[in-house]
């Protein structure tokens, strides 16, 4: 189980390799929504997402338990639409290793080129968790590779905590959140961020976003068990994979509620984030404030905590 001391050590681990992204307020989005929100930008972070934190502490961590027995880390792997996948790419060159990173063929282009640039390769499959998986499981048995999961591993949930726990610490005012609000995919983030926030902030309730073309979490949330999103087509590439066990474990105990979002609702949100605060994300990281503008009368008058997920977007082709 992950327990505060945890968080902090990944924390300790990781620091010197990332970003200790700032906190951004914007006057317009507050006066329209009705909330004082303050924005975690992850898309300032290494590689421009959150998922360098767990990439790095997963593989830091190996790389501690290699050093003690003597040996030099051997190749990692993972699987991933982009974000994950250019977090392990990124990590394993950090610490001198090889890593193969499967990836759909409908992949952003960005996102490909990224992962190659920090020295990984990429084999590329179909769009299926089970193609991801089953070429994963073939790369581990060719070369011996170590897997980092992109969510369903504690230490990749124990290092996207560190986010929350920063954004916890950095805004100067005495009371505290009334809501932290994050979107959530295969769920890493989502356990991280209730974990942190259970224990730095536990009065603070964690909601989660969720595009309405990838409504698995929602559905896990209230049944209990890993669901199947009834279909997918969204726009939010980041989100589309389903919780894992270990993922809907954590949600169900710290989080309060899921809340889920059209792509226009996703796309307005977005366009209001690049005209508004002048910074550049992609479509996953706006769906926290489209739940939030969608639901105005839920969160009038709180403090609310958003975590920009990432900035890796196709330039050439923007939904607007």
């Amino acid at each position: 189980m992950i327990n505060l001391e945890t968080i902090q050590a990944a924390h300790d681990r990781i620091r010197s390799h990332i970003h200790r992204t700032p906190i951004l307020t914007n006057r317009t989005i507050n006066e329209r929504s009705g909330v004082e929100i303050y924005f975690k930008p992850e898309n300032f972070q290494k590689i421009g997402a959150f998922k360098a934190r767990g990439g790095l502490n997963a593989i830091l961590q190996l790389s501690e338990q290699e050093r003690y027995y003597g040996r030099s880390l051997g190749p990692v792997t993972t699987h991933s639409s982009g974000n994950h996948a250019q977090a392990v790419a990124f990590a394993a060159r950090q610490v001198g290793t090889k890593a193969y990173i499967v990836m759909p063929r409908t992949a952003p282009q960005v996102k490909k080129d990224a992962v190659l640039g920090y020295g990984a390769e990429v084999i590329e499959c179909e769009p299926t968790l089970e193609a991801r998986e089953a070429g994963v499981q073939e790369i581990i048995e060719q070369t011996g590779a170590v897997l980092i999961h992109p969510f369903d591993d504690d230490r990749v949930i124990a290092g996207q905590a560190t986010a929350a726990k920063e954004l916890i610490e950095d805004v100067d005012f005495d009371l505290f959140f009334d809501v932290i609000m994050a979107p959530v995919g295969g769920g890493g983030l989502l356990s991280g961020t209730a974990l942190a926030t259970h224990y730095l902030s536990p009065r603070t309730k964690v909601i989660a976003a969720e595009p309405e073309g990838a409504a698995d979490a929602v559905l896990s949330f209230k049944s209990g068990k890993v669901e199947k999103a009834p279909y997918i087509k969204t726009i939010a590439d980041g989100l589309m994979t389903s919780l894992s066990e270990r993922t809907l474990g954590y949600i169900r105990e710290h989080v309060t509620d899921i809340l889920t979002v059209s792509d226009a609702e996703i796309i307005a949100a977005m366009r209001l984030i690049w005209e508004r605060m002048k910074i550049i994300i992609e479509p996953s990281c706006a769906v926290p404030l489209a739940a939030l503008l969608k639901n105005k009368d839920q969160f009038a008058g709180q403090k609310v905590g958003i975590i920009l997920t990432g900035g890796n977007v196709d330039l050439g082709k923007l939904p607007f």
